[in-house]
């Protein structure tokens, strides 16, 4: 019969523990990684009206982060673009904009000016286009002020490094602010 040797001892000795500690590292991220799986909670409650536009709080909702606090904010940047932009946490993650375009321009011509919106997917009817952070949307013919009487209203969704990629979500809610803008003193 050989005799053990000393030295491998020791090594059996050490590697246990340090197996031991690399197994205690590989559970304790598993653990914390389940514990983050699903996205964060909506701690907020999303109002049926954004800065003046009715609009159902669930379609809203399906374009935000988790966070604490939603607060929004009006802005109108030149004579022809308002901006009701949505912040969670004091940080801006959508923007809900009515601008007025020159009249007879299409809705892909409009788009480009939405980054968001490139390789998006067009409807049917050529009014809307959308991806998974951003849309555009053409109102009807009819919605015309005597502010911008040879000019269309475009409605344009999106989201801000909010982590949102639902090309569905973004389409009905594009669609649904459309509808409630045709609807709004902004058409009329």
């Amino acid at each position: 019969m050989s005799k053990p040797v000393r030295g491998s001892l020791r090594r059996h000795r050490f590697i246990g523990p340090a197996v031991s500690l690399s197994a205690a590292v590989a559970l304790a991220v598993t653990l914390s990684a389940c514990s983050g799986d699903g996205p964060p909670e909506k701690a907020y409650t999303v109002p049926a009206s954004l800065c003046g536009i009715t609009v159902e709080p669930a379609l809203v909702e399906d374009v935000l982060p988790g966070g604490d606090s939603l607060t929004t904010a009006t802005q109108k940047p030149n004579g022809g673009t308002t901006r009701c932009n949505l912040y969670v946490d004091d940080k801006l993650v959508l923007s809900l904009a009515q601008a007025w375009w020159s009249e007879g321009k299409a809705t892909a011509a409009v788009s480009p000016a939405y980054p968001g919106t490139k390789d998006g997917t067009m409807s049917e009817d050529e009014r809307f286009i959308y991806s998974g952070q951003a849309g555009v949307g053409r109102t009807v013919p009819s919605c015309k002020t005597s502010e911008h009487p040879e000019q269309d209203l475009y409605i344009a969704v999106e989201t801000r490094d909010s982590g949102i990629d639902d090309p569905e979500a973004i389409e009905k809610l594009l669609a649904a602010y459309t509808k409630a803008v045709e609807g709004s003193p902004a058409c009329r």
